[in-house]
Formats: structure tokens, C-alpha cells, sequence
């Protein structure tokens, strides 16, 4: 019998345990793999191998590098590998703890040799505004994977969300038609499907390719959602072929970033033609790092080194002038202002006259974005 294995994630708890309780009940012979982190600080993590009459076996697991996650990552494939040579099992369901994001656990699985076949995110739709808009640090709420972990339940959970094709939607009467549309237009091309019914087994069992996932994630070709308006929720595009201006684009940073309980994409500044930079925010707080050199400004040469996922991208929004360079961010909430929000991104655009005066005088431009992207 060959092993699947399905990878099931969320800082919804409850939601999370519910969605592994279902796939346990309607795979017969599966069994669900589990390391708790909780107990790293004291130097162990517990795993735990359990069916659907209990727990089969559990152990420890030691702290590598002062790191659970580094440990889960070591315990993890040695153990899916003795549950496939064992060959009774059909479906392992690995529960990752609260924090931990699934991307990272799907490609040590799959390098490991085994066969990912879904990734699954529990969401409790009344619980996903609460945490889009938590900016905690999770070292606040006892939920760091590491020492050195300096995310926020806000982009951890929104990075949880968007990489998992397949979201587990708990039936919560405390949701409302707002919060389900939140939910669809924060992730307009995930399967949604619920835990009653036949269908969380199906998806569990679907196939999961991880170098896509990976590429959807990308700052230079994710396929970023559409322009939607329902149910008090929006999702305003904002898509421009000229550079921003770093100064003006600096100072509007905190308006920009709490516009919205979620914002993404890929943005274009006048002092840094060359760089594509990625824009990641949630909960208050705006992540801007580079994502390497817009396609445009690589040599000929170069380009045989570029995946073909990237320049399949970059080919679908070339522009005669500027080849791939361009704004392209998303903003999505409940209660979004579309055109205060379209005029102060307007607002930090390179002005006619700024722009008739080439590359050489952008470079020349303050440069307010150094210290966010450490350089």
C-alpha cells in the first residue's frame, strides 16, 4: 500500500483538530502524526502517532539548534517513512502545531521522497478577521516556533491561508455572510469544502504539486486575487506602469498598511529600477523585501536561467517600455475606502516631470527604503 500524505494546518485550533478528527473517521487506515511544540522550551518536542481508537505511539523528539521546528523537520520524514515501509498505512495526516507554516513542512516531505497529495488550511470563518488583524508577536502568545521567531499571528496566519489549495471550513453559527466573504476573496481559487460529507477525504487525497504552490507564492508571478465588492467586503487592484517615488511612498506607508486588514503584491520604486519588491501586510504591519531583479533589467543571456513560471508571468504583463517593472497591489477588508485608498497611491506615483527625467535622476532620489530592506 503507498503512503499519502496529507498535511493539515491553522492557528484554528479547534477548527484544525475537528478537520484531522473528520479525515480520521472517513480514511479508513489512516492515522495522524503530530509534534507538539509546546514543550520546546523545557527541550523536547512530543510526538505523537494516533488512529481513530487513540494513540498507537508516542515519543520525543530533541531541540535541534534551539529550534522545534528544526526538530520537527528531523523527526518528521523518519517517521512517514517506517509508517510507508510498514505499508499497513493508507493516509497519514500530519497536524502541524498552531504556528507552524505548512509550505515548509510540504516541500521536507516531498524531498523526503514521499508523496504529498494535499494541504490543508482549517478555517474558522468567524475567527479569520480577528486574526488577519492580530499583530501580536507570536512569542506574546506562547505560539513561537523559535527563540529567534519574530512573526505575527497576523502574517502567519495569512501565509497559512494562501498557500493551502484546500481550506476545511468548520460550520461556526458565530460567522456571518461578511466573514465568508472575506474568506473568498482573501483566497478566491481555494477548494473550500466542509467536514461533513465525503469531500474532505476526496480533497485530502486529491494530489498537491509543491514547486506550483511554491511559484504561486512568488512575489514575481502569484496569482494575485481579482477586483471583487460583496457583502461589505472589497477587493481593490491597483496596477501602474510608473515608479513610485521612495519619499512620498515612505511617509504614506502607515496609511497604506492599516488601509486594509490584508495587502499584497509587487511594487516599483524610482530609485531602485532594477529590484522587484514584494509588499506583505497584515495586522498593522508591512513586510517589504526584494525579490531579486525585475525580468526587464537581466540581459538576454540570463533568461535561460529564470523558471518558466516566471517568464510565463512576466509575458502576460509586458509592457513595450518597461517590460515587466510595474505596481501591482491588492488590497482587500471589510469596509474599504477603494477611492481615498486609490488617491494616496496615486499620490506617491513619480510626477510628470519627475519622470520625463530618465533612470539616471531616479537613482538620484532619497533613498527612505534602505533600512527596511537592510541595505
Amino acid at each position: 500500500m503507498s503512503l499519502s500524505v496529507a498535511i493539515v494546518g491553522g492557528l484554528h485550533a479547534d477548527a484544525r483538530r475537528a478537520t484531522v478528527a473528520a479525515l480520521l473517521a472517513e480514511v479508513p487506515g489512516s492515522v495522524v502524526l503530530h509534534h507538539d511544540l509546546a514543550t520546546a522550551a523545557a527541550g523536547t518536542v512530543v510526538r505523537t502517532v494516533r488512529d481513530a481508537e487513540g494513540i498507537v505511539t508516542a515519543g520525543e523528539a530533541p531541540l535541534v539548534n534551539d529550534c522545534a521546528c528544526c526538530a520537527l523537520r528531523e523527526d518528521l520524514v523518519p517517521e512517514l517513512r517506517r509508517l510507508a515501509e510498514a505499508g499497513l498505512t493508507r493516509l497519514a495526516v500530519v497536524e502541524l502545531w498552531d504556528s507552524v507554516e505548512p509550505k515548509a513542512m510540504a516541500e521536507v516531505v516531498a524531498a523526503g521522497g514521499l508523496t504529498v497529495t494535499s494541504v490543508i488550511t482549517a478555517v474558522d470563518p468567524a475567527l479569520v478577521l480577528p486574526y488577519l488583524g492580530n499583530g501580536d508577536d507570536l512569542a506574546e502568545r506562547g505560539l513561537a516556533a523559535a527563540a529567534t521567531d519574530q512573526r505575527t499571528v497576523a502574517d502567519t496566519f495569512a501565509r497559512q491561508l494562501e498557500y493551502a489549495p484546500v481550506l476545511a471550513v468548520v460550520d461556526s453559527p458565530e460567522a456571518d455572510d461578511e466573514d465568508r466573504e472575506l474568506l473568498a476573496q482573501l483566497h478566491p481559487t481555494a477548494r473550500q469544502v466542509p467536514l461533513g460529507g465525503p469531500w474532505l477525504a476526496l480533497a485530502a487525497l486529491a494530489g498537491f504539486d509543491v514547486e506550483s504552490a511554491a511559484a504561486a507564492q512568488h512575489p514575481a508571478c502569484a496569482l494575485l486575487p481579482a477586483e471583487a465588492d460583496a457583502h461589505g467586503v472589497a477587493t481593490f487592484v491597483w496596477h501602474r506602469r510608473r515608479p513610485f517615488h521612495p519619499e512620498r511612498l515612505y511617509a504614506a506607508l502607515e496609511d497604506l498598511t492599516c488601509a486594509a486588514a490584508r495587502s499584497r503584491g509587487r511594487f516599483w520604486l524610482a530609485d531602485k529600477p532594477d529590484a522587484l519588491l514584494h509588499w506583505d501586510a497584515a495586522g498593522g504591519a508591512l513586510c517589504v523585501e526584494s525579490a531579486g531583479p525585475w525580468l526587464a533589467s537581466l540581459p538576454d543571456a540570463a533568461w535561460e536561467m529564470v523558471p518558466p513560471v516566471r517568464r510565463a508571468a512576466a509575458a502576460m504583463d509586458w509592457h513595450a517600455e518597461h517590460g515587466d517593472c510595474c505596481q501591482h497591489l491588492v488590497f482587500t477588508s471589510p469596509g474599504l475606502d477603494r477611492d481615498g485608498l486609490e488617491h494616496l497611491l496615486e499620490s506617491c506615483l513619480l510626477t510628470d516631470t519627475e519622470y520625463a527625467a530618465g533612470r539616471d535622476a531616479w537613482r538620484r532620489l532619497s533613498s527612505d527604503f534602505d533600512t527596511l530592506l537592510e541595505i
